[in-house]
């Protein structure tokens, strides 16, 4: 029977004696083993008392906060150096990029202190960071010194910046992404050399169909009497971003050279383009669950290692004692509030025993990755104050027709009417009369929801109505645009119409759940776009300007410069689209991603101010970013929304909804959409307390609890969950050796399951 249940941490003596020194080893051992499989971090450390403190220390949110500051601010050095957005004085900027390098290298003799001086040297990462950290100090110098003698210098170093965050632990997502690619790449490499085959053999066809016939571009310039001209426009024809232009002279010359442009569309720009999709989707799934089994046999690992260290031998088989778990979850999640420990132990310790074996010990990591929302259910302060007027015949029948669905239903419906009274014409006095009536029936809905609701519960839902309440002291405003402002919020609740339909929740749920791994993707992104934004600032900086074309400068036609007149780069205006600051040369490059026809016209006027080599920098941008990057993004999207779509809830998921039941001290997802009760609170009480048989909500009062919403999976849970039918039961796991030294050549982990 569920009941009462004492969150309290015990006051025996087992847990409020103080620990040895070997037990406080012992303890700060195995926490670290857990955090680490809770983080999911790989990193082999030292197990030494003072080495342990350290790596607490270094993965001590402060420690990972400060890092990230830095690495923000190094990035955004870019910003104030020459060309700049904001320009600062080199002094400035070169004195805030040595203190950025000082904390990095700080960070890096940290991460030296804490692991064996042999795997820190064969690290990759490292390396990485102290070579960049050197190479970006011997820029500054060279960079400072031709300042000194008014020379212009090249800031090359910068380009690097994005190593840092690639390659410091904080960012295993982005490196994981990043190692990914890396490994897909050879298996694309045979299928874009075999495009770029196919292209020069239509090149070639090109130049002997249209080079000898004298035809002229719309420009005037010569058609397709070049080789290199050729394929580069045959290239820039499988982004589209030149189609029809490029066939116009042959197709006015011959409507059957058509023919040729339209065969090589379907073999190159649809055939081509979606083996690479293909290619990139079948190649980059197999190596990213290679990572995700690695991952996950390592964090069993972990796990395996903190429950050898807090063992004891019990009857015939090991477990942890209860007074160890207790303090083990302490060091692990130090805010964690007693009755969420208390949780915890209960679905760890089932039978009560005092003990945790080993099975629900491996389960730990998990239980602190899941989210329980402590739910503190109040009373009505009508209900305190006036209870017989509250609890009468009337009130109740007026609190239950507001908790009805149609009450919801009412005023979805009321809120379709007033968009399209909205979309009229306002002039219309009828109109005008219409939307008061309107704000009138949504101050009754909030008054009734007040009424029947719990004040605190109910400002603390995010909900769209409560807008209506803090617009109207705006005095900037009079008081017809308040009210289209209020009534044009009030759309936003439409939202809810679409939410209400399963169909429609599903979707939007499953967008919501994989918005995590969207954001990898986006640090992937940043990361390539930064360092093309800055290889283009360096290479074509100042070539093209911006004038206002009210001005009168005849300059302003030009972008400039001269070499640009007459060209379609300057007829179109795309004088802004320039590499002239970061703000820009990002803004162009997002451009260049949408490959429409600017991609063709920048490629072409960056050239005539420079030279034609500069298309091979489109080119390649194009090439990372357009046919790999968004590529795997689209497939990792595909691979993630089939698995989102159709989730269920994980086992511990399920063990932490069942326990939560079995207290007694449960309430379900659906009882919050329309109850007045408290989300998201981390309530740090002392104790559970359940009702006593009571079936009514309005009977229920203190603290409840629910797992959070889907929406709080983490990216590495959404990833594992897509493998993980094809993970190793307990038991049968590769030998660390196989893990830490894993390659797909060396392990096939299908096998060694």
């Amino acid at each position: 029977m569920p009941g009462k249940v004492n969150a309290g941490v015990p006051s025996g003596p087992d847990l409020l004696s103080p620990l040895s020194p070997t037990e406080d080893r012992e303890l700060l051992l195995a926490a670290a083993y857990v955090s680490d499989a809770q983080y999911n971090r790989n990193v082999q450390f030292e197990t030494s008392p003072q080495a342990i403190r350290l790596y607490h220390f270094y993965n001590h949110w402060t420690m990972r906060a400060a890092t990230y500051f830095f690495i923000w601010v190094d990035l955004a050095l870019a910003l104030f150096e020459e060309p700049a957005v904001f320009p600062l004085p080199f002094l400035v900027t070169s004195i805030a990029e040595v203190l950025c390098l000082t904390a990095f290298f700080g960070r890096l003799v940290h991460f030296a202190k804490v692991t064996p001086q042999k795997v820190f040297w064969k690290d990759t990462k490292n390396i990485c960071v102290m070579v960049t950290i050197v190479l970006t100090l011997i820029d500054l110098v060279i960079y400072a010194s031709l300042e000194a003698v008014n020379i212009r210098g090249v800031r090359w170093s910068r380009a690097l910046r994005p190593v840092f965050l690639i390659n410091f632990p904080e960012s295993r997502q982005i490196r994981r992404a990043f190692r990914s690619i890396r490994n897909t790449l050879p298996d694309i490499l045979y299928v874009f050399l075999l495009f770029l085959f196919s292209m020069m053999i239509f090149s070639l066809m090109a130049l002997k169909l249209f080079g000898d016939r004298d035809l002229r571009t719309v420009e005037g310039s010569p058609y397709f009497t070049n080789i290199l001209d050729i394929a580069f426009e045959l290239y820039v024809l499988v982004t589209t971003a030149n189609s029809p232009d490029v066939m116009i002279p042959a197709y006015e010359l011959n409507w059957w050279y058509s023919l040729y442009f339209i065969a090589y569309i379907i073999i190159n720009t649809y055939i081509f383009m979606s083996v690479f999709l293909a290619v990139v989707y079948n190649n980059y799934r197999k190596h990213l669950k290679n990572e995700i089994h690695t991952l996950a046999y390592l964090k069993r690992h972990k796990m395996t290692e903190a429950f050898n260290i807090l063992k004891v031998k019990v009857g015939t088989e090991f477990v942890v004692k209860e007074a160890r778990w207790r303090r083990l979850v302490k060091v692990v999640a130090p805010g964690i509030s007693s009755s969420h420990l208390e949780l915890l132990l209960r679905i760890s310790d089932e039978g009560q025993t005092g003990h945790v074996d080993k099975m629900n010990f491996l389960r730990l990591a998990d239980l602190l990755n899941i989210r329980v929302v402590a739910i503190n259910i109040k009373k009505h302060p009508l209900e305190t104050w006036m209870p017989r007027v509250y609890q009468s015949s009337t009130s109740l029948l007026v609190q239950k027709m507001v908790q009805h669905r149609i009450f919801v239903w009412v005023y979805d419906v009321i809120i379709l009417i007033n968009a399209i009274f909205i979309a009229l014409d306002e002039k219309d006095s009828l109109i005008s009369y219409a939307e008061w009536l309107f704000l009138s029936l949504y101050i009754i809905e909030i008054l009734l929801k007040l009424y029947t609701y719990e004040p605190s519960a109910y400002f603390g839902r995010k909900q769209t109505m409560r807008v209506d309440c803090v617009l109207f002291p705006a005095r900037k405003y009079n008081s017809q645009q308040v009210l289209d402002i209020v009534l044009i919020l009030r759309i936003l609740r439409l939202l809810r119409v679409i939410v209400s339909i399963q169909r429609f929740r599903v979707i939007v749920t499953t967008l919501i759940n994989i918005g995590p791994t969207m954001l990898t993707f986006g640090g992937l992104v940043l990361v390539v776009y930064y360092a093309f934004a800055i290889i283009g600032m360096e290479a074509f900086h100042g070539k093209v300007h911006f004038l206002d074309p009210g001005s009168g400068s005849p300059e302003a036609a030009v972008c400039g410069n001269p070499a640009l007149k007459d060209s379609a780069f300057a007829r179109g205006r795309y004088c802004k689209n320039n590499f002239n600051d970061l703000a820009s040369s990002l803004i162009l490059l997002t451009e260049l991603t949408v490959v429409n026809q600017c991609f063709a016209l920048l490629a072409d006027g960056f050239a005539l101010v420079t030279r034609q080599a500069a298309k091979l920098y489109f080119i390649g941008f194009h090439v990372v970013v357009v046919i790999l990057i968004v590529n795997i993004f689209i497939a990792f999207i595909l691979e993630a929304f089939f698995v989102a779509y159709s989730l269920e809830k994980s086992e511990v998921e399920t063990a932490i909804e069942k326990k939560i039941q079995e207290l007694g001290v449960g309430v379900q997802e659906e009882d919050m959409k329309d109850g007045g009760l408290i989300d998201h609170v981390d309530t740090k009480d002392s104790g559970f307390s359940a009702d006593e048989g009571g079936n009514k909500k309005r009977d229920l009062r203190g603290l409840y609890f629910r797992i959070a919403s889907k929406k709080y999976k983490t990216v590495d849970t959404l990833l594992q969950q897509m493998f993980e039918s094809e993970i190793a039961p307990e038991g049968k796991d590769p030998s660390l050796e196989e893990i830490l030294n894993f390659s797909p050549k060396k392990l096939n982990f299908d096998n060694s399951a």
